[in-house]
């Protein structure tokens, strides 16, 4: 067990006063039997009127409405938890989902949606081509399947820091050979997704003692991205093709869904000028 602290600061600036509109913020850890919440602030400058609700996916969404004209926003969370992720899990899979292709039961299709179906257009089937590449024999032991395209995801892509906003499509990161830890996360679920697996995005943070390591990518710097995908019996496995690893050993996730854009930390806009925007600053901080 390690006790962590997380301190996320994302700041806006604008030219001029603006109007903002309520902004969304996902930013408070997801508890589990792995993860337990001590304690968490946050602070909005200027002062926010900030309510709490679940989202679909039971994540924890807070909205912050403001009442006064502003040119510069501040979002600061500070958190603190205790993680106790074993670092070489063991996963039941059930019998009937050990070896691929296997089928889920009818509740669970009901309940997986559209977590089950791609949801990028792949109108030449190029990631699911790219995905049965990995398929050896049939039947294959389904947990290794899973392994090697998380493996060959990150060995495949180039990992690449992107300050841009915006997820590059599957496609794209294929024909580009490279991506940030969202488009490497993207392009495996919608993979794992084409053949016939449900799986769900996250979004959080990865710790890394050796904050200058140049392994794990991201640690520590910034918000991380990666996958889950759900196997009878084990339930959703994480899976973190960036790093290459499987198990949540380093990982605090925060948010899940069934797209990239259901997870943003935080999501908002304002009413003013087109160029009244000046830039978006992130700082992240992840200490034992």
């Amino acid at each position: 067990m390690i006790r962590l602290r997380i301190r996320h600061r994302t700041t806006y600036r604008y030219r001029e006063p603006v109007r903002l509109l309520p902004h969304c913020l996902m930013l408070r850890p997801r508890e589990s039997h792995e993860l337990r919440l001590l304690t968490m602030s946050l602070t909005v400058t200027p002062p926010a009127l900030v309510t709490w609700a679940s989202d679909v996916a039971g994540n924890t969404l807070a909205t912050a409405t403001f009442q006064t004209m502003v040119d510069t926003l501040t979002i600061d969370s500070d958190v603190e938890i205790e993680l106790n992720a074993a670092p070489w899990p063991v996963f039941d899979i059930a019998a009937s989902a050990i070896s691929y292709p296997f089928r889920y039961s009818d509740d669970e299709w009901t309940d997986l949606g559209a977590l089950a179906t791609p949801q990028s257009p792949d109108p030449f089937r190029r990631v699911h081509d790219w995905a049965r590449a990995f398929i050896y024999s049939t039947p294959t032991d389904t947990l290794s399947l899973l392994k090697d395209i998380n493996a060959g995801t990150g060995a495949g892509i180039s990992y690449v820091v992107r300050e841009e906003e915006g997820t590059q499509t599957p496609i794209e990161t294929l024909e580009r050979r490279s991506g940030s830890c969202r488009d490497l996360a993207v392009l495996f679920v919608e993979a794992v997704r084409s053949l016939g697996f449900g799986a769900r995005i996250v979004s959080g943070y990865l710790f890394n003692p050796d904050q200058q390591a140049a392994w794990p990518w991201g640690a520590g710097r910034s918000t991380h991205a990666w996958a889950e995908v759900y196997l009878p019996g084990a339930g959703w496995i994480t899976f973190d093709p960036t790093n290459r690893s499987v198990g949540g050993t380093n990982l605090i996730p925060v948010a899940v869904g069934r797209d990239i854009r259901q997870v943003m930390p935080v999501v908002g806009s304002f009413v003013g000028m087109s160029d009244a925007f000046l830039g978006l600053w992130v700082e992240v901080s992840v200490t034992a």
